[in-house]
């Protein structure tokens, strides 16, 4: 039997923090307005000359380090995103250049914020199934340049970054026990872009209108967010024929502190194991669960033997959950800890 363990992972953020008091200056908003609607206080923009491929390209080469793996041994690359450098080619196939590694397969996975825990399972699936024995999944989004500064209320909300994970082949057993993939077009045009595709090419017309940006029904995607979330791990809990007792941490999609909270509370799921930093990011979209679980890693919260589940929903409408055991020995973990304590001691 084969099983996918995740043995490596790594995050970026722009340097460039903007804080709600800077968005106040140039839209109608406050510090207050935003926090109470969403607990974002502050969220990252990228660079002038960053882009989503040199985003996941700084965070798969940090995830391919801590795991000792080089480029050329990776088999395959997916990249989650919905804000690729172009329509065409796929932003996976310039990670895959500018990484280095071989000429692999290189997948470019448009599922909005669910992106990170679709590209999570097919990796798992490759594994298992024999066809690779090393993938590096990645989830990146650069938001900041497709908000329209007139409509806070979907402005404020986004942040741009980059989170990754190496998964290796393994006879012990381990990586995502259990998954749960859905999806309801019905509700497509609650969060759209509705021009710069076949169905509505841009246009100068397009452009005045902000057909261009991102476009968010809040009170419906707020409705739907707080009942899929819950429903999605309760699901996932069953078909694993487990509990919330049974998850060690608790890794939901960053798009609004009230709707982590909401799903916590409906599962009684205590702050300790919950992964919130969506005040810090703001709603990185298919970054969000990977740059989340990447500092859960690195702040020593998701530990070797534990069982994380992560949930996840955006445009489509879609949602995913996966229940991820992680193996009873990470070596790059050890090596994280080993790197801690030799710095201790020099100091």
């Amino acid at each position: 039997m084969r099983y996918a363990s995740i043995t490596g992972w790594g995050h970026y953020a722009p340097s460039r923090v903007v804080t709600n008091d800077d968005l106040a200056e140039v839209m109608d908003t406050s510090d207050e307005w935003i926090r109470s609607r969403s607990g974002i206080r502050e969220r990252r923009f990228a660079e002038d000359g960053e882009t989503t491929a040199t985003m996941s390209v700084q965070s798969g080469r940090l995830a391919l380090e801590r795991a000792g793996v080089a480029p050329d041994a990776v088999d395959l690359i997916l990249v989650a995103t919905s804000s690729p450098d172009h329509l065409t080619p796929p932003v996976s196939s310039q990670v895959q250049e500018k990484l280095g590694a071989g000429p692999i397969g290189a997948m470019q996975i448009t599922v909005g914020c669910t992106g990170f825990v679709y590209a999570l399972v097919t990796a798992q699936q490759f594994i298992q199934n024999g066809t690779a024995d090393t993938v590096l999944v990645i989830g990146t989004e650069l938001i900041s340049r497709w908000l329209r500064w007139d409509h806070r209320s979907t402005a404020v909300l986004f942040g741009d970054g980059s989170g990754a994970v190496v998964v290796e082949a393994t006879e012990t057993p381990c990586g995502v026990v259990e998954h749960v993939l859905g999806s309801d077009g019905a509700g497509a045009e609650h969060i759209i872009v509705p021009a710069g595709g076949g169905a509505q090419p841009t246009t100068h017309e397009a452009l005045d209108a902000g057909d261009m940006t991102v476009k968010m029904n809040g009170r419906e995607v707020f409705k739907f967010a707080t009942r899929v979330m819950g429903s999605a791990l309760g699901t996932v809990l069953e078909k694993a024929e487990m509990t919330t007792d049974d998850v060690d941490l608790f890794i939901p999609h960053q798009a609004n502190a009230r709707i982590i909270e909401y799903a916590a509370n409906e599962y009684g799921l205590s702050p300790e194991k919950v992964v919130m930093n969506v005040d810090r990011y703001g709603n990185t979209s298919a970054a969000s669960v990977p740059l989340a679980l990447a500092e859960a890693f690195d702040d020593g919260r998701a530990q070797p033997g534990d069982l994380l589940a992560l949930v996840a929903f955006g445009a489509g409408l879609t949602w995913a959950a996966a229940l991820v055991q992680l193996a009873p020995s990470l070596a790059a973990l050890d090596a994280v800890e080993r790197s801690d304590t030799a710095v201790t001691a020099l100091s």
